[in-house]
């Protein structure tokens, strides 16, 4: 059997002698060598391997064990589902327990019996395999609500997990953003992640309906209540009863009204127009707008109550501009999937068309961004798109580095690596040649700056 084929075995170990004897005890598996933190951490990120046996006394001070706890917690930060077995010295169980308390899988005193860590790694290697064949069938059963949503971008990732958290409770959720930042995908991520998943969405924009119709569109009518009710029709409101209702645009929802959505959302009952009774409705209430809410209140336009009714847990969605990278990552994919829809076949862009996004700012953000690759795929004559094809030649850059020398460098280099990234459709070798670097090397920098 060929290597390649072979799983994973990282064996941390600066005594050479030890470190080929147990290369050569387990020859059934792809055996991968460090002799001290940085080259573990170097193949742990390159391999991913499902098992790691180690020596807590490693180089540069091999007879303290501080650098092997310091290797130990990094790998289990980095890959938290590989199992390290940790091998100490024949008197040294308090460091082994420590190492267990931490994370590791098992441990063993040196010298130790081939056959018995033998059958530890085989062991190690089958609850590796079950873990992830039951987190497939779990992504399976339960799809990433956000799936659908692109980004590198470290505050944008920190809105996902936000919702995220939010999303098993009923909290009110208030989204704020630009428009075409994608406050609905998040609004549906919300609903899909929480409880009432099986229940239905219900969405309104309240700066699409007519004053005199978003009344009864949102509380209903009864029969006879005004001219033209021929039947008894519930609202908006009423029809998300268990589910999630979504109120888009809601700096938009007239001053009338508002007094009436508040009553709602304490009382959690709603009168149909033309009707006596009090209906009780359980729903989740998620809203969205664009505008500032609070210079609304200021201007007496909003009321101040219902924002803090509304405002129990609020997201501020970045926009596009200020997503380094996030451009050319979403432009990559609406290539690819307008491409495929349009049977255009493998469609790419060219440098100056990425470098034209990148330095757009998107004022539409992901909606304009989306639209303009639509039409250049639908209209261009080649199968590479150029940035006249996207209609953004001559763009040119923003310059908003900040002063501070330290912050300037670290954000310089970020931007590089995400920029290297994006460009590269996230093929990491490639990217590592633009920007000049060994791909450990680049590794090592995602690391440092959280990026995958």
């Amino acid at each position: 059997m060929s290597s390649e084929k072979l799983p994973h075995l990282l064996i941390v170990e600066d005594d050479r002698a030890l470190q080929k004897q147990i290369r050569w005890a387990f020859d059934q598996y792809d055996t991968l060598t460090a002799e001290d933190r940085e080259g573990a951490l170097a193949q742990v990120r390159r391999h991913q391997p499902p098992v790691v046996t180690m020596d807590l006394g490693l180089p540069p001070d091999a007879d303290s064990v501080s650098e092997g706890f310091k290797l130990l917690e990094e790998m289990l930060t980095l890959a938290p589902d590989t199992k390290i077995i940790v091998l100490t010295g024949q008197n040294d169980r308090a460091n082994a327990l420590r190492a267990i308390a931490l994370g590791a899988y098992d441990f063993f005193a040196k010298p130790f019996e081939i056959e018995m860590l033998g059958l530890t790694i085989e062991r190690a290697y089958r609850l590796n395999e079950l873990q992830q064949e039951n987190k497939r069938l779990q992504s399976m059963q339960q799809p990433d609500v956000l799936s659908g949503l692109l980004t590198r971008d470290p505050e944008l990732l920190r809105v996902c997990r936000t919702i995220e958290r939010v999303a098993v409770t009923d909290a009110t959720v208030l989204l704020l953003g630009e428009s075409g930042t994608g406050k609905e995908l998040l609004a549906r991520a919300v609903h899909e992640s929480s409880s009432r998943r099986n229940e239905r969405f219900v969405a309104i924009n309240c700066a699409a309906i007519p004053e005199s119709l978003l009344e009864s569109e949102l509380f209903g009518y009864e029969k006879g209540a005004f001219t033209g009710a021929a039947r008894t029709t519930p609202g908006k409101i009423e029809s998300a009863h268990n589910g999630t209702f979504m109120l888009d645009e809601i700096g938009d929802l007239p001053h009338a009204l508002q007094a009436k959505l508040l009553r709602f959302l304490q009382e959690r009952v709603v009168e149909r127009i033309g009707g006596r009774q009090e209906i009780p409705v359980n729903v989740r209430i998620v809203c969205a707008t664009h505008q500032n809410l609070k210079s609304l209140i200021s201007e007496g336009r909003f009321r101040e109550d219902l924002y803090y009714r509304l405002a129990e847990i609020v997201v501020n969605i970045p926009p596009l501009r200020a997503r380094s990278g996030d451009s050319a990552l979403l432009a990559h994919a609406f290539v690819r999937r307008f491409a495929a829809e349009q049977n255009r076949g493998a469609m790419t862009m060219r440098e100056d068309a990425v470098r034209a996004i990148e330095m757009h700012p998107w004022p539409g953000n992901v909606r304009e961004l989306e639209n303009c690759i639509k039409r250049a795929v639908i209209m261009a004559d080649s199968n590479q798109l150029t940035a006249d094809d996207i209609g953004l030649a001559g763009a040119g850059l923003q310059d908003d580095a900040p002063l501070d020398l330290r912050h300037a460098r670290d954000d310089a280099e970020r931007r590089v690596i995400i920029t290297a990234l994006a460009r590269a459709d996230g093929n990491v070798v490639r990217a590592a040649e633009l920007i000049g670097v060994s791909r450990p090397t680049l590794y090592d920098l995602m690391h440092r700056f959280g990026l995958k």
